[in-house]
Protein backbone atom coordinates (compact mmCIF):
# COMPACT_ATOMS: atom_id res chain seq x y z
CA UNK A 1 0.00 0.00 0.00
CA UNK A 2 1.06 3.87 -0.90
CA UNK A 3 1.07 6.08 1.38
CA UNK A 4 -0.20 9.53 0.28
CA UNK A 5 1.97 12.44 1.07
CA UNK A 6 0.12 14.68 2.79
CA UNK A 7 -3.79 14.34 5.00
CA UNK A 8 -4.57 17.74 5.78
CA UNK A 9 -5.92 18.13 9.50
CA UNK A 10 -9.56 18.74 8.01
CA UNK A 11 -12.15 20.15 9.67
CA UNK A 12 -14.56 18.40 12.53
CA UNK A 13 -17.73 19.31 10.44
CA UNK A 14 -19.96 18.36 8.48
CA UNK A 15 -19.89 14.50 9.64
CA UNK A 16 -19.04 11.94 7.32
CA UNK A 17 -17.36 12.57 3.62
CA UNK A 18 -17.59 16.27 2.12
CA UNK A 19 -16.39 17.23 -1.17
CA UNK A 20 -15.11 20.48 -1.88
CA UNK A 21 -14.25 20.45 -5.45
CA UNK A 22 -10.17 19.83 -5.09
CA UNK A 23 -10.78 16.91 -1.96
CA UNK A 24 -12.41 15.38 0.21
CA UNK A 25 -12.78 16.13 3.85
CA UNK A 26 -13.51 13.22 6.16
CA UNK A 27 -15.64 13.80 10.14
CA UNK A 28 -16.48 10.95 12.25
CA UNK A 29 -17.58 11.31 15.77
CA UNK A 30 -16.01 8.47 18.56
CA UNK A 31 -16.08 9.23 22.18
CA UNK A 32 -13.48 6.35 22.74
CA UNK A 33 -11.31 5.70 19.84
CA UNK A 34 -7.93 5.84 19.96
CA UNK A 35 -6.70 5.96 16.67
CA UNK A 36 -8.97 5.73 13.37
CA UNK A 37 -7.83 4.68 9.78
CA UNK A 38 -9.18 5.42 6.85
CA UNK A 39 -8.88 3.02 4.70
CA UNK A 40 -9.50 3.33 0.77
CA UNK A 41 -10.69 0.83 -1.98
CA UNK A 42 -9.70 0.33 -5.77
CA UNK A 43 -13.01 0.75 -7.90
CA UNK A 44 -13.68 -2.77 -7.43
CA UNK A 45 -14.25 -2.63 -3.97
CA UNK A 46 -11.96 -5.64 -3.77
CA UNK A 47 -8.61 -4.06 -3.04
CA UNK A 48 -7.42 -1.66 -0.37
CA UNK A 49 -4.80 0.49 -1.92
CA UNK A 50 -4.43 2.90 0.81
CA UNK A 51 -5.07 3.24 4.56
CA UNK A 52 -4.32 6.88 6.38
CA UNK A 53 -4.63 7.47 10.26
CA UNK A 54 -6.97 10.65 10.21
CA UNK A 55 -4.40 12.89 12.11
CA UNK A 56 -6.93 15.05 14.16
CA UNK A 57 -9.81 14.90 16.98
CA UNK A 58 -11.43 17.85 18.20
CA UNK A 59 -14.53 17.67 20.46
CA UNK A 60 -14.76 13.60 20.16
CA UNK A 61 -14.59 13.79 16.40
CA UNK A 62 -11.67 12.63 14.14
CA UNK A 63 -10.84 14.59 11.19
CA UNK A 64 -8.78 14.63 8.07
CA UNK A 65 -8.54 15.98 4.28
CA UNK A 66 -7.54 14.25 1.66
CA UNK A 67 -6.62 16.44 -1.39
CA UNK A 68 -7.16 15.24 -5.06
CA UNK A 69 -9.80 12.40 -3.93
CA UNK A 70 -13.06 12.70 -5.34
CA UNK A 71 -16.93 11.63 -5.18
CA UNK A 72 -17.58 8.05 -5.70
CA UNK A 73 -14.34 7.08 -3.54
CA UNK A 74 -15.24 3.57 -1.81
CA UNK A 75 -13.95 3.68 1.79
CA UNK A 76 -14.26 2.62 5.04
CA UNK A 77 -12.74 2.91 8.95
CA UNK A 78 -10.79 0.93 11.25
CA UNK A 79 -10.87 2.17 14.82
CA UNK A 80 -8.75 1.36 17.24
CA UNK A 81 -9.71 1.41 20.61
CA UNK A 82 -10.47 -0.38 24.41
CA UNK A 83 -11.77 -3.68 24.18
CA UNK A 84 -14.21 -3.64 27.20
CA UNK A 85 -17.93 -5.32 26.68
CA UNK A 86 -18.42 -4.58 30.36
CA UNK A 87 -18.29 -1.14 29.12
CA UNK A 88 -20.16 -1.34 26.26
CA UNK A 89 -16.38 -1.27 24.24
CA UNK A 90 -16.23 -3.74 21.36
CA UNK A 91 -12.97 -1.90 19.68
CA UNK A 92 -11.65 -4.11 17.00
CA UNK A 93 -9.21 -2.74 14.14
CA UNK A 94 -9.48 -5.40 11.80
CA UNK A 95 -13.00 -4.95 11.12
CA UNK A 96 -13.88 -2.36 8.09
CA UNK A 97 -16.48 -0.29 9.39
CA UNK A 98 -19.27 1.43 7.52
CA UNK A 99 -19.53 5.49 7.33
CA UNK A 100 -22.35 5.89 9.44
CA UNK A 101 -23.11 9.46 7.84
CA UNK A 102 -22.66 8.04 3.92
CA UNK A 103 -25.14 8.72 1.49
CA UNK A 104 -24.87 5.60 -0.63
CA UNK A 105 -22.99 2.17 -0.15
CA UNK A 106 -21.50 0.01 -2.84
CA UNK A 107 -21.66 -3.75 -2.75
CA UNK A 108 -22.82 -6.24 -0.59
CA UNK A 109 -22.71 -6.91 2.99
CA UNK A 110 -21.45 -10.54 4.01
Amino acid sequence: MSSRARVWPGKSYPLGATWDGKGVNFALFSAHAEKIELCLFDSSGQREIERLVLPEHTDQVWHGYVPGLWPGALYGYRVSGPYEPQLGHRFNHHKLLLDPYAKQFYGSLH
